[in-house]
């Protein structure tokens, strides 16, 4: 049995990001938006769920929000329960099952049966971020304090690199289907989420041979479950007494709204709005995930020069004027190919560095004497997540009642304005210059 700190667990623990990071990015970035779009009718089309009638949008921006909305609820709940009983692998498991099989069942979404579409994504995105409760909570059984950093860089790599392979191979299929003698427009894309689903699961098998199981014999107990909220809320009772913290939390709830509601839209901005080819938007993903790197160790390396709340307030101008930039876009321009890789590109240079350069600050902003920092990184969590339950809605309504992206995507443009302004009021610290 491997022991905490050995290279052999460690590296298995990474490897769940190498499993799992395929879904955010072929399933909710890249291919699952374009081909629910084109199943669906294509833009503007209403369709029909639960006997209500939807833009097709506007229903997958709602369906992404109510995924996010129990997402907000279920993890507290998780990580309390995960805390007190120990066995955190079988919720991992269980978790990754749902998600896994709920990706590859979509392989059986035709359009007609939309149904089938919205349950198994909302399904998927529960099994995602519900794993993920857990094998975050599995790093300081894994690793020393000392070696957490490098230890979840390495998860970082893994996912980067499997999830750009699987969706490098998901394009091949998708541009060149006569090699694989297929015929059927649409079956390159089924293959695609069948692909991912046995990809994520299958891999992840790897990860759950080498961590720990804590055979707990504990029974669950009512107070438990509710445990996660009344930590959330011991935080926010604390944050009366935290302005610096408070404020930066207001900004990054503002910005957030923007940031996670993008990233979940733009494939299908891209073709909704710009009718760009699907081949053409895959490689602007991919683009992006590459820059995104590059621009995450620059502005890193930035803020040790000018200081993290700079740093940061140049991502969120960036990310405004892309916004703008997404807005002014003009699908009958000549080069608007050329323009949507120029804002792909500009995207992934602020992509990776808001998110990093957000958690560092975070963690800065933390009194030195606080014990119990997951709690606190649970209440940035939630924050998130909740953030990203109203940027979906607002993107869905706005949608419903305008029928443009364009425009919901300029009213998030708002957000970032309003972020920006109140990290402007963010003092100097200690730490966080």
């Amino acid at each position: 049995m491997v022991k905490k700190g050995d290279k052999k667990l460690i590296g298995a623990w990474a490897f769940y990001d190498w499993a799992n990071s395929v879904y955010s990015l072929v399933i909710g970035t890249a291919i699952f938006p374009i081909y629910y779009n084109s199943v669906t009718g294509g833009n503007d089309s209403m369709i029909t769920f639960l006997g209500k009638d939807f833009n097709n949008a506007t229903l997958y921006s709602y369906a992404l929000s109510f995924s996010f909305f129990i997402v907000v609820f279920l993890s507290p709940v998780l990580s309390s329960v995960a805390d007190y009983l120990g066995n955190k692998k079988r919720f991992l498991q269980f978790f990754c099952a749902l998600g896994s099989f709920s990706v590859a069942s979509l392989y059986f979404f035709i359009g007609e049966n939309i149904e089938v579409g919205i349950v198994f994504m909302v399904l998927a995105s529960i099994g995602f971020w519900g794993s993920l409760v857990f094998y975050n909570a599995y790093l300081v059984e894994v690793a020393y304090p000392k070696d957490h950093d490098s230890v979840s860089a390495k998860g970082f790599i893994y996912g980067y690199l499997g999830s750009v392979l699987l969706l490098m191979l998901c394009l091949l299929l998708q541009m060149n289907p006569d090699w694989f003698r297929i015929d059927d427009a649409a079956l390159p894309a089924r293959l695609s989420f069948l692909m991912v689903g046995i990809w994520w699961f299958g891999f992840a098998q790897y990860t759950f041979y080498y961590l720990p199981t804590n055979n707990s014999r504990k029974k669950l107990k009512k107070d438990v479950v509710f445990k996660g909220f009344k930590e959330l809320r011991k935080v926010l009772r604390e944050l009366k007494y935290l302005g610096e913290l408070k404020l930066f939390l207001v900004s990054f709830f503002l910005y957030s709204v923007g940031v996670q509601t993008i990233i979940l839209i733009a494939a299908l901005f891209g073709d909704k709005e710009l009718n760009l080819d699907t081949d053409k938007l895959i490689i602007t993903i991919l683009l992006i995930q590459l820059i995104a790197i590059v621009g995450a160790a620059v502005f890193s390396k930035l803020s040790k020069y000018i200081g993290n709340i700079k740093t940061l307030k140049i991502t969120i101008f960036g990310w405004g004027l892309i916004t703008v930039g997404a807005y002014m876009l003009d699908k009958d321009s000549a080069n608007v190919t050329f323009q949507f890789y120029v804002l792909g590109g500009l995207l992934g240079m602020v992509l990776g560095a808001i998110q990093s350069i957000s958690r560092s600050t975070y963690s800065k902003l933390i009194p030195e004497e606080t014990k119990d920092t997951a709690t606190y990184f649970s209440f940035y969590d939630v924050t998130e997540k909740i953030a990203i339950v109203l940027g979906t809605f607002i993107s869905g309504l706005t949608i419903a009642l305008t029928g443009s992206m364009k425009a919901s995507v300029l009213i998030l443009a708002l957000f970032f304005f309003a972020g920006f302004v109140v990290l402007s009021f963010l003092k100097k610290t200690k730490y966080v210059a």
